[in-house]
């Protein structure tokens, strides 16, 4: 008598066997999916509320911006790791977010994390930020739709700094017009023929490609000078839902003010 007719019934054939293991490797990818989608953004949101609380909180029990505060840029103390310190808005994206100290995985999970070793806002050099693209908030989801001239602005605990995207376009005249709608003659003349015009508003590289957070991006390291211009750089990855490639996207500071009350600046309410 075989083994079969003792049990009873039929092994299971070999389709039979691949067909539960897709069904179980299906419900895993799924599972998976709505991990990364949608709890983690859950688990971000709340982070970055604290984030934001801890933030109000410490500038609340600062001592009042000193009286010399004008449209030159102060920057902030260097906080500590995970610490925030500043926020970033995308006015033409409707979205702000409070900034963490450093970029590993539980700064990253809160906000948007600026690169320890480049500058802060407003000094001359390199403020590089990094942010998710999918899941863990999502914060860099949209930089794919910002323009040349859109601005991005930072909030400091004194003053309001206003970036402005770079051309997209590496040829001229398309990228001296672009230049010349939104960034100083000077500023114009670096970004279209001058040591600047290598760069663009927003690009894609490849994830070793670390020189896009220099001093002076996409130039070999060198300590920042005051010759330098202020950059914004913000970094994600590329495409949606994969890291294969990084998304860099480009601006450059147009405009600084102290941050009083009804002083805001326009560059607020663009859409």
């Amino acid at each position: 008598m075989s083994d079969t007719e003792v049990s009873g019934r039929r092994r299971p054939g070999a389709g039979q066997v691949i067909g539960e293991l897709l069904l179980t490797a299906g419900v895993v990818i799924l599972l998976f999916v709505i991990y990364e989608a949608f709890w983690t953004n859950i688990v971000s949101g709340r982070l970055q509320d604290e984030l934001n609380n801890s933030l109000e909180e410490s500038w609340a029990e600062a001592p009042e911006a000193p009286g010399a505060i004008g449209d030159q840029p102060v920057s902030p103390l260097i906080p500590a790791l995970g610490e925030g310190f500043a926020r970033v808005h995308f006015p033409t994206l409707g979205a702000a977010y409070a900034i963490a100290e450093g970029t590993r995985n539980e700064d990253l999970r809160a906000g948007p994390g600026h690169y320890p070793d480049t500058q802060m806002p407003g000094q001359a050099g390199n403020f590089a930020l990094a942010g998710h693209r999918n899941g863990s908030g999502a914060v860099f989801q949209h930089l794919d739709r910002l323009d040349a001239c859109d601005a991005v602005v930072v909030e400091t605990e004194f003053q309001w700094m206003t970036y402005r995207l770079l051309p997209l376009d590496q040829a001229s005249p398309e990228r001296r017009a672009a230049a010349q709608a939104c960034l100083s003659p000077e500023q114009a003349d670096r970004v279209s023929d001058g040591d600047y015009a290598h760069l663009l508003g927003r690009r894609i590289t490849v994830p070793g490609d670390i020189e896009v957070v220099n001093p002076l991006p996409g130039n070999p390291w060198a300590e920042p000078d005051p010759e330098l211009e202020s950059v914004l750089t913000l970094t994600t990855c590329h495409p949606l839902y994969s890291n294969t490639e990084r998304m860099i996207v480009h601006a450059v500071l147009v405009e600084t003010i102290p941050k009083i009350s009804g002083n805001n600046p326009a560059a607020l309410q663009e859409q």
